[in-house]
């Protein structure tokens, strides 16, 4: 019966979130190319703030829906209080697409209006991709280090996109969102990365670290934020279209900005060793903390 229920919740459930999306992106490109074109700066920032309500009024309404179709329990932990006023530099774990709605929510009730850095094969995605780039979100070409070695022109290319980016956050409160693994983690990916971690894949320092040398000062704080899907199968976003998630964790730490997480990691040797053994040891913790919400103990 739980499986036929299924079968009929899918696909309806499957329309009505790609409606949602569709109606939201396709407003937010309309909005986003008429402030390509409109050269007055006040009239491009009030079209950016009614550009915001629309990707708000998308994850708002996407969740509504996850609540409608599942008789999910969903928490939020956050221990200090936050702002809308406020630049925060976010790390979170990645294990499903979903976790970029249950962001977007989450920054529209607690924080200012998130940015996520994106791989730019995304831009071709339907409606995500082009109202992505028309809320200024910035979109990445990571290069392996084989690569570079054949094309040495295009070092620290991504890391130019990155700076240029970031410049554009500095006039209005912003959440910049870094999922730090760089994909979504499986267990597959974890024995073939050789990830330490038993929830986790190794966390990569680059594009965090170029983040805050570039913004550092402005992050009023980092949030360290750890999504869960506790008794899921391994895929959420299956089981959240299917009516059959139960359960969803988004745990949030409050950290300040230290200034020995800002400085010069591509060319200072000896920061880099430091920056990656601080990132390491916040990822040590998210693990511990990962388990435990997974495995339903006390974080």
């Amino acid at each position: 019966m739980k499986k036929l229920k299924s079968y009929f919740i899918f696909p309806l459930h499957f329309i009505l979130q790609m409606t949602n999306l569709g109606f939201w992106g396709l407003s937010i490109v309309c909005f986003g190319v008429v402030r390509l074109i409109i050269p007055i700066k006040i009239v491009r920032s009030v079209l950016l703030k009614v550009m915001h309500f629309f990707y708000f009024s998308f994850s708002v309404i996407s969740v509504g829906f996850i609540k409608f179709f599942n008789k999910v329990k969903l928490e939020v932990k956050v221990d200090k209080e936050l702002s809308k006023h406020k630049w925060y530099l976010i790390i979170a774990n990645h294990s499903s697409y979903l976790d970029i709605i249950l962001l977007i929510r989450f920054c529209a009730e607690h924080t200012s209006p998130p940015k996520f850095f994106l791989k730019k094969e995304l831009i071709w995605l339907p409606f995500v991709g082009i109202a992505a780039w028309a809320l200024d979100m910035p979109f990445m070409r990571r290069y392996s280090q084989e690569f570079i070695a054949r094309n040495p022109h295009l070092k620290g290319k991504d890391i130019e996109t990155t700076r240029k980016s970031c410049k554009k956050f500095v006039d209005s409160p912003t959440s910049v969102i870094n999922f730090v693994e760089g994909t979504r983690f499986t267990s597959d990916k974890a024995v073939q990365r050789h990830s330490p971690f038993s929830h986790l894949l190794r966390p990569k320092a680059g594009g965090i670290a170029f983040t805050l040398a570039a913004m550092g000062e402005q992050f009023n704080n980092l949030l360290d934020i750890t999504i869960a899907y506790p008794k899921n199968s391994g895929h959420p976003m299956r089981e959240m279209l299917s009516g059959e998630l139960t359960h969803i964790v988004i745990d949030v730490s409050v950290l300040p900005v230290s200034n020995e997480a800002i400085g010069d990691y591509f060319n200072d040797q000896s920061f880099r060793g430091k920056f990656q053994g601080w990132l390491n040891d916040l990822w040590v913790i998210k693990n511990k903390r990962m388990k435990a919400l997974m495995e339903g103990l006390k974080a």
